[in-house]
């Protein structure tokens, strides 16, 4: 019973220290202090219009199906990119590795990651993760540079992707 009372006891001191400090302190815009905390963490903020669309992004099993006929693009990023599935379940699970996710995003044209749209059987949405990770990877920094034993290899550029066809 004693041991009851004193955890109240903290609690309520707890909560009073809280309603306090928040009538007295500074007030900080939510999105500063977001910021503030976890920009060094390569975190960016998430907008309302983002966070209602995110659980679509999860929607990946692991099938598989998309990374066929990606053998030849991994080869080509010499280990930089291990295909659609692995950076589909990466990039829409852990937002700290965005700056990474979208160096290896850019070795995948829009157009092949519409196809393998069409072919998977849980209709994720593969271009919006890839916008998605573009665009919170560019709020941090940017994609991440690259290792000196891969820097030689470039992804295709936007303007010429190299198009790989599924075998």
């Amino acid at each position: 019973m004693l041991g009851r009372l004193k955890a109240l006891a903290l609690l309520t001191f707890a909560l009073i220290v809280t309603v306090l400090r928040r009538w007295i302190g500074r007030r900080r815009d939510g999105i500063a202090a977001f910021r503030a905390n976890y920009d060094a963490d390569g975190l960016p903020p998430v907008s309302d219009e983002e966070r209602k669309v995110m659980p679509g992004f999860q929607r990946c099993i692991a099938c598989g199906l998309c990374d066929r006929g990606e053998a030849e693009r991994i080869a080509a990023s010499g280990g930089a990119y291990r295909g659609i599935m692995p950076l589909v379940l990466a990039a829409s699970r852990s937002m700290p590795d965005f700056r990474a996710a979208a160096y290896s995003f850019s070795f995948v044209p829009d157009s092949v990651l519409a196809e393998r749209e069409a072919i998977c059987p849980t209709q994720v949405p593969m271009r919006a993760i890839a916008a998605f990770v573009r665009a919170k990877a560019d709020a941090v920094g940017g994609p991440l540079p690259l290792p000196p034993r891969i820097s030689s290899l470039r992804p295709p550029s936007a303007e010429s992707p190299t198009e790989i066809p599924p075998k």
